[in-house]
């Protein structure tokens, strides 16, 4: 009864597995899931942009790591707001550079641009200069009393007083007027934010207030009401690429420290394609030698092996869609080696399970004992190959060295897949298919 128990649950993970994997799978939508599974991959195999970015300060100069942990979490919001094909990877390199790569992405310049921009909004009060020169200003680069200093994040230096920054802004979204049917970003203001705002529009009628985004003018509207709602709009004929562009800075935040793009590099997406069709061949061909090998070298249970390791291959791949792991080269690699590592532990369990048939076991018997004297080697192996992709993934994400790190993440996983495969899945299509099979009849099925 404990095998049958054991082939409910293989066979409910394989369900689960093949519904993942369904190159249109529906994914769950419902009872509080909301959930798509697509395969992600990575820049080496779609095309995309790669940069290093470093922050654009002195060198002799300390930065908080707590700033640049900031910088590295705004970037990579800023960069998935752009809508690539696949999830970008953003990694800290070092103590003050971010490794970026967009898969998908197309316009390089765009990219970039929203990436690094330092994207500090201030609403700054113009209600000094009178309302056609304040007006005229639009496009122009001022000074106020709220900037970022390599000292100190404020200084008193300024000329123009900033009301608020865009810290307080709770929401933003792109709109078109319903007048002139231009683009316009549209923002929602917190609690502190909409005081604030209410309590100068409201003194301030008929005047100007600017709205400056890294100490340039784009907007210079005259104040014709008090807004006390804490909702406004940005205007400054912009087009759709620019508003989203602009909402994608507000929506994410201002960056604590200016960045710069020390390199950047474009992969095409016809060379990724390329690539991903010869990897896809070269892991069809080791695939499909290594299951007729086992076929031949093992006979029958070589063939029950062979079904253990669609098994394995099919719960792999439905756990990189799941969780979800960007599929690199060097990963799909890493994929590859461990279908060497799910064989390499049924080799050890076939041999040992020689050994207990030539001594004239019955074959039930045999399983158990193959497998329990062969669980050392599989242990041990195995586990020393996780320790040493720990150690790569922490090199890889310590460094952002992403080629390491994925290679290290996904042979970790298929090792553990394997380890499962090689206990339950193996062991239990073992006892099923052959524990009826006398063994006295049958020897050359057996290659013994």
């Amino acid at each position: 009864m404990k095998v049958y128990r054991s082939l409910v649950i293989i066979i409910i993970i394989l369900a689960a597995a093949i519904y993942i994997t369904l190159p249109n799978s529906p994914g769950i939508h419902g009872i509080g899931i909301d959930r798509d599974f697509t395969t992600h991959l990575g820049l080496d195999l779609v095309g995309g942009i790669q940069a290093l970015l470093e922050a654009d300060l002195p060198a002799d100069q300390v930065i908080d790591q707590a700033s640049m942990t900031t910088a590295k979490t705004i970037v990579e919001n800023r960069v998935n707001g752009l809508g690539g094909l696949n999830e970008a990877v953003v990694q800290q390199a070092g103590d003050r550079r971010i490794v970026v790569e967009i898969p998908g992405e197309t316009d390089p310049e765009h990219a970039l641009a929203t990436v690094k921009q330092t994207g500090l909004l201030e609403f700054v009060d113009l209600s000094a200069l009178p309302v056609e020169e304040a007006a005229a200003m639009q496009g122009s680069i001022i000074q106020t009393d709220f900037t970022v200093s390599e000292s100190s994040p404020l200084t008193t230096t300024a000329v123009y007083h900033t009301i608020m920054t865009g810290k307080d802004i709770k929401n933003v979204n792109v709109t078109t007027s319903q007048a002139s049917q231009q683009y316009q970003v549209a923002f929602e203001l917190n609690e502190e934010g909409t005081t604030i705002f209410g309590n100068f529009t409201s003194a301030h009628i008929g005047q100007v207030l600017a709205i400056v985004l890294d100490k340039q003018v784009i907007s210079a509207p005259r104040i014709d009401s008090a807004i006390t709602g804490g909702r406004g709009v940005i205007t400054g004929r912009f087009t759709l690429d620019e508003a989203n562009q602009l909402a994608i800075q507000l929506r994410y935040g201002s960056l604590p420290i200016p960045l710069k793009v020390v390199t950047s590099q474009s992969v095409g997406p016809t060379l990724g394609q390329d690539s991903l069709n010869k990897s896809l061949v070269a892991g069809a061909i080791g695939l499909s030698v290594v299951i007729l090998y086992m076929a031949f070298f093992y006979r029958l249970p070589g063939i029950v092996a062979d079904l253990a390791l669609v098994c394995y291959a099919l719960i792999t791949f439905a756990l990189f869609k799941f969780i979800p792991v960007t599929l690199t080269l060097p990963g799909i690699a890493g994929f590859v080696l461990s279908i060497g590592m799910a064989v390499d532990a049924n080799v050890l369990i076939f041999e040992r399970l020689k050994e207990e048939l030539r001594e004239g076991k019955q074959l039930s018997v045999a399983i158990d004992q193959g497998w329990s004297r062969a669980w050392s080697s599989i242990r041990d192996s195995n586990f020393s190959t996780l320790i040493t992709c720990a150690i790569l993934f922490w090199f890889g994400n310590t460094f952002g060295a992403s080629i390491v790190k994925g290679f290290s993440l996904t042979l970790a996983i298929g090792v553990l897949v394997s380890m499962f495969t090689a206990i339950i899945v193996s062991r239990t299509f073992l006892h099923v298919i052959l524990d009826r099979v006398n063994i006295r009849e049958h020897k050359a099925w057996f290659g013994i």
